[in-house]
């Protein structure tokens, strides 16, 4: 009697055990599936999809793609959930939507596009509170870049960026023992004109590298102070790699004349910017494991 007793117990556990598992789900999608549909519009091929034909955020498409993997990745079982928490998430919620109906109204279609972020974490934070927020919160605010970036902010880096590669080329291939000098966009090396085009201007370098040095400490299991440099250094990285293609291209116009280099070597030298990235940035973590050594826990070394 006492074991049927026990086994009716442990079985109802299970049940209650799955059980808080299950509504949580059920709702998180639930919940997310209202939300996609009342954003729809805002994310269709009418919103940010048709961003995605444009090279600077062709990466778009991937971003959802790669948050469920993550989420995956990072998922824990829920928890318990407090009154306040469920209350604070569906502030941010409702905070998400008045943006976007804000933005709507005044014909800002970036911010509308990203209200969707802050809203989706709102309902993260509503199902699962703060302690789905700690896994789960990271992958949800990795979709801010499949959005576009807001075109004061698109222009205002623009210009500045194709000075900067024209002007640091230019210093690199005169240092380099090659007669050049540099006006507006153009780069002039003895009769030969090199434009930086604002395709060569490294903004699209810059989107696309700096989702990915946030994927990759997403995925990485590293201190917070250098997931932070990490992805500070993609700037940094992303310029010096537009740098480097530039000059690459400027030797080659001159090695194997403008023809071979629009032929063959333009798109490629373009393709091969992301390895030399990657490998920058490789290079940066091996630095930064080696740059701070931690105590070995034997203790010092005894001498006798």
């Amino acid at each position: 009697m006492a074991e049927a007793v026990a086994t009716r117990k442990n079985v109802a556990e299970t049940l209650k055990g799955n059980n808080d598992q299950v509504v949580p789900w059920a709702m998180l999608v639930g919940l997310m599936g209202v939300l996609l549909y009342v954003f729809w519009n805002a994310l269709d091929s009418r919103g940010a999809m048709k961003y995605w034909d444009n090279p600077k955020y062709s990466h778009g498409w991937l971003v959802p793609v790669f948050t469920v993997i993550l989420l995956w990745m990072r998922y824990e079982p829920f928890k318990p959930v407090k009154a306040w928490e469920r209350w604070a998430g569906f502030g941010l919620l409702a905070a998400g939507i008045a943006i976007r109906m804000v933005a709507t109204y005044l014909t800002i279609p970036t911010i509308e596009m990203m209200s969707f972020v802050p809203s989706a974490v709102g309902v993260f934070l509503m199902v699962g509170g703060v302690h789905m927020l700690r896994w789960a919160g990271p992958a949800v605010a990795f979709l801010i870049f499949m959005f576009p970036l807001p075109s004061f902010l698109d222009s205002g880096l623009l210009a500045p960026m194709q000075k900067i590669a024209t002007r640091a080329s230019t210093y690199v291939l005169q240092t380099m023992g090659i007669a050049s000098y540099a006006e507006g966009n153009v780069i002039y090396i003895g009769e030969m004109q090199l434009g930086v085009v604002e395709a060569c201007s490294g903004l699209r370098m810059l989107t696309i590298f700096m989702a990915l040095s946030f994927a990759i400490v997403l995925v990485t299991d590293r201190p917070l102070w250098e997931r932070i440099v990490i992805v500070l250094s993609s700037i940094p990285i992303a310029l010096v790699s537009n740098i480097v293609r530039i000059v690459v291209t400027a030797l080659l116009y001159i090695a194997v004349g403008a023809e071979w280099v629009d032929r063959v070597f333009h798109d490629l030298d373009g393709w091969l910017m992301m390895p030399f990235a990657l490998g920058l940035l490789y290079v940066e973590f091996q630095v930064l494991s080696h740059l701070i050594i931690e105590e070995d826990q034997t203790g010092p070394l005894q001498v006798t």
